[in-house]
C-alpha cells in the first residue's frame, strides 16, 4: 500500500474578525449542504473490468442516484498509476474531480521510487477508504506446508530454498514475501510472474511453494481444490472464515499482516468540510444492501475510515512499508 503525510496544520495565533467568522461559518454550512450541479468525475488508474473498477462503478451508480448527477469513472490505466495521477494533478479542489488510488500509490511507491512524479502530501487530500482486501497464504493442494509456521521453519532451515511468487516485482505479493522475511529473519527466493493467472497456476502446479492472494485473484482455484489457503495474513481471524487460522495464531509470524485496498482522494487544498460531506455520502452508498452484497461477492470489506482516520492509517502503513522496503533495498526505478 511518507512519514508525516497528511499532517494536520496547527495555528498558534490567529485573529478572527466577526466578518471572517461569519464567512467561515457560512462556508462550512455551504459545504455541509454541498450538492453537485454538474457531473462528477472519478479518475481511476485501474483497468476497466478489474475488481477495483467493478467496485468503483457500483459506488458511482449509488452516488449518481444520491446526487442526481452523472458520476463518471474515467479509467486511465498504465504507468504504475502515473498516467492517471498526471491528469488528476491539474484539477481543481472543488469536489467535482476525485481520484481512486490504490493503497500502494500512497504508502508504498514513495519508498520504492526514487523519483516519484507526484507527492502524496503535496498533491492529495484523503476523503475515504473505499475497500479493503484480505490476503491469504496459498499453497498447492498437495503441499507439505500445512501452516504459516511450516513455511517459516523451512525457510529458516534452508535459506533461499523456499520459493514464493508474485504477479510482478513491487506488487503486494512481492512485498508480502519481503515482510514475512523481515519479521522472521529468514531468506526466501522470489519468483515474479506476468499476471495473477500465471502465478496461481504456478503455485497449484508446485512451481513455487507459496504466494499470497485475495479471494478475487486466487479464490477460484481455492474453491476448485487446486489451491489451499493455510492462513489469512492478518492478526485476527476473519468473521466470514472463522475456520481459517490467522497469522496472529502462529508462533513465528504473529505480526504478519498484508492487505490491499483503494481509497478516494481529492486535490490538495480541498476543504475538510467538503471532504467530510463526500465521505458521508460514500458511507451511505457503501452501507446500502446492494453494495454490501457486491462487496461480499468481491471479498472486500468497508474499512469505514473517513478523512482524518484514513490519513492516519496511510501514515502508519507508509511507515511500516518504508522499513520493509529499505531493509530489502528495493528500488523500482533503478
Amino acid at each position: 500500500m511518507p512519514d508525516g503525510k497528511f499532517a494536520v496544520k496547527s495555528f498558534s495565533r490567529f485573529v478572527f474578525s466577526p466578518l471572517l467568522v461569519a464567512s467561515l461559518v457560512g462556508s462550512s454550512a455551504a459545504f455541509a449542504q454541498f450538492h453537485p450541479t454538474k457531473p462528477v468525475r472519478i479518475i481511476s488508474p485501474f483497468s476497466a473490468g478489474s475488481g477495483p473498477d467493478a467496485a468503483l462503478r457500483a459506488i458511482a451508480q449509488g452516488l449518481n442516484a444520491k446526487w442526481g448527477q452523472p458520476v463518471i469513472v474515467d479509467n486511465r490505466p498504465g504507468g504504475n498509476g502515473f498516467i492517471a495521477m498526471a491528469l488528476f494533478k491539474s484539477t481543481q479542489p472543488d469536489g467535482y474531480t476525485l481520484y481512486n488510488a490504490d493503497a500502494s500509490h500512497v504508502s508504498v511507491y514513495p519508498h520504492t521510487f526514487a523519483k516519484l512524479p507526484y507527492d502524496p502530501v503535496k498533491d492529495l487530500e484523503a476523503v475515504r477508504a473505499l475497500q479493503l482486501s484480505n490476503f491469504f497464504v496459498a499453497v498447492a493442494k498437495d503441499s507439505p506446508f500445512k501452516s504459516l509456521d511450516d513455511i517459516v521453519r523451512a525457510a529458516a532451515a534452508r535459506p533461499d530454498a523456499v520459493t514464493y511468487g508474485s504477479w510482478f516485482v513491487g506488487s503486494a505479493g512481492h512485498l508480502g514475501g519481503l515482510k514475512l522475511q523481515s519479521l522472521t529473519k529468514t531468506r526466501m527466493l522470489h519468483v515474479a510472474y506476468k499476471d495473477t493467472v500465471q502465478l496461481y497456476t504456478a503455485v497449484a502446479n508446485g512451481e513455487v511453494d507459496w504466494a499470497i492472494g485475495s479471494l478475487a485473484s486466487a479464490g477460484a482455484l481455492e474453491k476448485s481444490g487446486r489451491l489451499r489457503f493455510i492462513a489469512v495474513a492478518a492478526r485476527k481471524r476473519l468473521a466470514s472464515m472463522p475456520y481459517l487460522p490467522a497469522a496472529g495464531d502462529s508462533k513465528l509470524a504473529r505480526d504478519f499482516e498484508v492487505t490491499g485496498g483503494t481509497g478516494i482522494f481529492a486535490p490538495k487544498g480541498t476543504a475538510l468540510d467538503l471532504r467530510e460531506k463526500i465521505s458521508n455520502d460514500l458511507a451511505e452508498v457503501l452501507a446500502s444492501p446492494d453494495l454490501v452484497e457486491r462487496y461480499r461477492t468481491f471479498g472486500y470489506e468497508d474499512p469505514k475510515l473517513p478523512p482524518d482516520a484514513y490519513a492516519k492509517q496511510i501514515q502508519l502503513e507508509s511507515a511500516d512499508w518504508k522499513h520493509v522496503i529499505e531493509e530489502a533495498g528495493l528500488k523500482l526505478d533503478q
